[in-house]
């Protein structure tokens, strides 16, 4: 037997392990069965040139749990180390200068593992002890027993191991009582080891029989040692995809409507498979979907530094070993590769949306409100994504039709161009709410957009802002003849004095919620067969308040009261006929000014016995834009019912 300091010049090294990678402390279980795996993989390579004669016999690395030596052994068949091979790996920490190297990085966990070589050393965050027992596939070579309690101190000696390979046993520290736990161990297992390219054995297969679950001879098998990111896209079929995602996703009931197979090996190498899946609203439900792995092992599913935002919406997989990564394989570190690899995963997806719009329209316009969301928001956030994506975002019309923006504007620009040369689209976000005023656009010939998704919004502003002359309004923001201008608006017979006595009749009957709701009153000469009264909601800051609901920044727009035109159409017979009622006195009244009392003379507008008729009117205003409710419609009710 022979005795020893493990080669670090610091006793700090296994404090800093325990305390500063103890909120990722069940790593340490796929750490190992990574090295078990790395073990048998050198085997079958050293056989495949050579090396290594006969017959490999069972590769499968297991891992078992006994509960009363409270233990747990990962054991593998692979090359195995010589008592040499121990010193050097495992005593001799491959890192100089480890004083200044802990000193350094003791308040950083994520760099203390990675580039020195310290995923053995996890399984010290929860064992009290862990020893090795391993036997080396060279001939001649005796087997070895190395056990550390958790400080610089070892023991190594020669031991007999009747298989070739590597046991680590790890005794488990009483804080950590959970990881000799069946249910715990095969779920971290599931989690880390679903996909590794060597058999995961933990215990026997299990089944009900006769109201009792019992242990079957078979070995579990953990893992798919051939997970379909891993084969050619020309040995799978479409049933192969979904069966593979719904192996990754087995709570995810739905189909994914498409997916992209990741393959390259220049200047990178990258495999995967991205899924798009029904993406309806509610940006962060489907996000962190994608399952990042290096070489087969499960790394994060917090993809955001190795893909752009909007793409953690899509499902899948990314696995590439030249993604920079730390001991405990969880953390990223930026660097040219990793914008190399976003590039080309952006790239992919956008030339792939491409394609199957270009090879089948109608069948991509089926898709389009289900990856609306995705599409839109790639748009806003990637300017590279926005170039491409112009190509196959869709627009869609009242009466369902698709067309890209391009395709949209050709159709419209005849009918839909005001006098100043812009071209003015436009859209309602509720078709019933707004139905009066679609009704209004389409006797002029015009076209109507659905636009009610969460992002529309944001995406007509940047498209007004790439495209010169490029207007969208909603329906409901001005009278029909003033929304396309062909011409200058039409004049009205009435006075100036005239229309303010209307207005300031209007007012006086206004809803009383003027800290919820603002309303002017103003005077147009609209067609002389709409509606005598209606509500127009101001473009732009209705637009800022719809926007500050999703960007920060604009929270000043949010908290301001909803503001409304409420707009009498001077051409309408009931307004010209209120118009000639119309009479106004001067009243005196006394008010307070810099300390003085003053008379001041007012004249106030009167409509003498239509007060009722006046409340009708607005009503009739409120509850063709869906903004009478409650009491104040009820009222309205039994007003209509008296004036009957």
């Amino acid at each position: 037997m022979s005795k020893g300091n493990i080669g670090v010049t610091s006793d700090n090294i296994f404090p800093v392990i325990k305390k500063f990678l103890y909120s990722d402390h069940e790593i340490f279980l796929r750490e190992l069965i990574s090295n078990a795996v790395d073990a048998t993989t050198k085997l079958k390579t050293l056989s495949s040139v050579g090396e290594v004669k006969g017959d490999l016999g069972d590769l499968r690395v297991r891992v078992s749990i006994d509960k009363k030596k409270k233990t747990l052994t990962v054991s593998d068949h692979g090359i195995g180390m010589t008592a040499e091979e121990v010193d050097k790996f495992i005593n001799q920490i491959a890192f100089s200068g480890a004083e200044e190297f802990l000193n350094q990085y003791k308040d950083k966990a994520e760099a203390i593992i990675g580039h020195f070589g310290l995923g053995f050393y996890s399984a010290f965050m929860v064992s009290k002890k862990v020893e090795i027992f391993s036997q080396s596939y060279k001939e001649d070579a005796k087997a070895v027993h190395w056990s550390c309690e958790g400080n610089p101190e070892y023991t190594m000696e020669d031991t007999i191991k009747a298989e070739r390979g590597t046991d680590i046993v790890l005794h488990i520290d009483d804080e950590f009582q959970q990881y000799l736990e069946d249910a715990t161990i095969e779920g971290l297992l599931k989690k880390y080891c679903k996909f590794l390219p060597v058999e995961i054995a933990f215990g026997k297969k299990k089944e009900w029989k006769d109201g009792k679950e019992v242990e079957l001879d078979e070995e579990n098998i953990i893992n798919d040692i051939n997970p379909a990111w891993t084969r050619k896209p020309a040995d799978l079929k479409d049933e192969d995809y979904d069966k593979f995602y719904h192996e990754l996703y087995p709570m995810q009931f739905e189909q994914p409507l498409f997916h992209i197979h990741l393959n390259v090996d220049y200047p990178f190498n990258l495999t995967g498979i991205l899924y798009f899946p029904k993406i309806k609203s509610n940006l962060d439900v489907h996000r962190n979907k994608i399952q990042l792995y290096c070489n087969q092992v499960y790394v994060t599913d917090e993809v955001e530094n190795i893909v752009p935002e909007y793409l953690t919406l899509l499902h899948g997989v990314i696995d590439s070993p030249d993604i920079p990564l730390n001991v405990s394989r969880s953390y990223l570190q930026s660097d040219n590769n990793v914008k190399k690899i976003s590039g080309y995963i952006t790239k992919k997806v956008a030339d792939k949306l491409a394609e199957l719009y270009k090879a089948d329209k109608d069948e991509f316009a089926k898709k389009w409100d289900d990856i609306k969301m995705f599409i839109q928001f790639g748009m806003l956030t990637d300017e590279k994504f926005y170039e491409k994506a112009t190509g196959f975002a869709l627009l869609k019309n009242l009466d369902g039709k698709y067309a890209t923006l391009d395709e949209y504007k050709e159709q419209v620009k005849d009918a839909q161009t005001d006098k100043d040369g812009n071209l003015v689209l436009l859209y309602t976000n509720d078709p019933d709410a707004h139905y009066s005023y679609i009704e209004r656009a389409k006797a002029k010939g015009y076209d109507v957009l659905l636009m009610d998704g969460e992002l529309d919004v944001h995406c007509m502003s940047q498209a007004e802002q790439k495209n010169e002359k490029l207007r969208f309004v909603r329906i409901d923001s001005d009278i029909i003849e003033n929304l396309i201008k062909k011409e200058d608006a039409a004049k009205d017979t009435y006075s100036d004095e005239q229309k303010e006595g209307l207005r300031k009749a209007f007012e006086a009957q206004l809803p009383s919620d003027a800290d919820k709701l603002k309303y002017t009153v103003t005077c147009e000469a609209a067609a002389a067969d709409a509606l005598p009264v209606f509500l127009t909601q101001n473009e732009f800051m209705r637009r800022m308040k719809e926007m500050s609901a999703h960007q920060q920044g604009m929270s000043f727009y949010g908290q301001m009261p909803d503001s409304y035109n409420l707009v009498l159409n001077t051409n309408h017979p009931l307004i010209q006929e209120l118009v000639t009622k119309e009479t106004s006195e001067e009243v005196s009244e006394e008010q307070e000014k810099d300390g003085k009392k003053e008379t001041v003379v007012k004249t106030v507008y009167k409509l003498d016995g239509e007060n009722e008729r006046l409340k009708q009117l607005i009503d009739i205003a409120l509850l063709a834009s869906g903004q009478l409710k409650g009491e104040a419609l009820a009222k309205f009710v039994n007003r209509s019912v008296e004036l009957l």
